[in-house]
């Protein structure tokens, strides 16, 4: 059985928390590939053009999800990451639009 990991509530989602967040390349990057590829995705490294150890990868999923960018919803022994997009562009329009474009 499914089970989502704890996450701020949509109200509780603050700007400031959202930007330190996506302010680090590895975040932003992982935000990215979700924006490009479709939700959910796994939380496994080999899924990601990162290079960062599986811990370190942890550890970024958390600060997304308890900034309020992402929900993780546990399956067994699977971990899979989607984007609050809704929840975000309610709370800040533009905005995951603005921080997924391509860089030009």
């Amino acid at each position: 059985m499914a089970r989502q990991l704890p996450q701020p509530h949509r109200d509780d989602i603050d700007l400031v928390t959202v930007l330190q967040a996506l302010a680090d390349p590895v975040r932003l990057e992982l935000i990215r590939t979700i924006a490009r590829e479709g939700d959910p995705r796994p939380c496994s490294v080999d899924c990601y053009d990162v290079d960062v150890k599986a811990a370190t990868l942890s550890h970024h999923w958390r600060v997304l999800r308890e900034a309020g960018v992402t929900t993780t919803t546990v399956d067994g022994r699977r971990r899979w990451v989607t984007l609050r997009t809704d929840d975000l562009h309610t709370r800040f329009p533009g905005l995951l639009d603005a921080v997924t474009a391509d860089p030009a």
